[in-house]
């Protein structure tokens, strides 16, 4: 009997288009771009002394000194503050906290301004809650600019249409503090929607107060 010839399969050479993908890699980028909306830069706000010429000068910075609190941030996590004009003499000037909603962001939001009878952060970040309701339920209503508008006037001390104070926080790190750190200052913050804040450096008075306390 003759042998049977072995059939030879034919290989074929595949080759894949990418073509349509691009294309459609294309269409979503573009669709992307179009809905999504771009976060608007935060800005800082700036409080303006006043033009009333009866106000002493002496009661001018008594009022500021009230409507402030410094925080240090140390190494490994410490976190300190002061409230009003720095004392560095007296050592119960400086309180050391920690992070967290029972720490650093009580002491901001149930810090009392003298002349005020209630907390001002608090009435802030009630505010906000009542607003953040308002947006969930009507959304249509409260559309992002509208939304930010009204956070906007809240951090700056408008609540139910009356200007109450507002706190200014002066973030100091050390030069052992973490960035980390310096970002949860940050967070706290933004937590308590207190719009003015300043990032600063440590003066000489206040390293030798720190460096008394063996903070580094």
């Amino acid at each position: 009997m003759a042998k049977q010839a072995k059939s030879k399969q034919k290989k074929m050479n595949v080759r894949v288009d990418f073509t349509p993908m691009v294309d459609m890699m294309m269409l979503l980028i573009t669709f992307f771009m179009l809905c999504t909306s771009l976060s608007k830069p935060q800005s800082l706000q700036l409080t303006m002394p006043s033009n009333d010429k009866n106000i002493k000068q002496s009661d001018q910075n008594e009022a500021k000194a009230s409507q402030s609190i410094t925080v240090y941030i140390g190494e490994n996590g410490k976190v300190f503050y002061g409230e009003g004009v720095l004392k560095p003499e007296d050592p119960k000037w400086l309180h050391e906290t920690n992070w967290g909603k029972d720490g650093l962001r009580k002491e901001l939001r149930y810090h009392d301004v003298e002349g005020y009878p209630n907390a001002p952060v608090d009435e802030i970040m009630k505010a906000k809650a009542k607003l953040d309701a308002q947006k969930a339920a009507d959304p249509k209503k409260y559309t992002q600019e509208v939304y930010d508008k009204e956070l906007d006037d809240l951090k700056s001390g408008i609540v139910n249409g009356q200007k109450i104070p507002t706190l200014t926080v002066v973030i100091k790190p050390t030069d052992n503090a973490s960035y980390k750190n310096l970002i949860d200052a940050l967070d706290e913050i933004q937590i308590c929607s207190i719009g003015t804040y300043v990032i600063d450096k440590l003066n000489p008075q206040e390293k030798e107060m720190l460096a008394k306390r063996g903070i580094k």
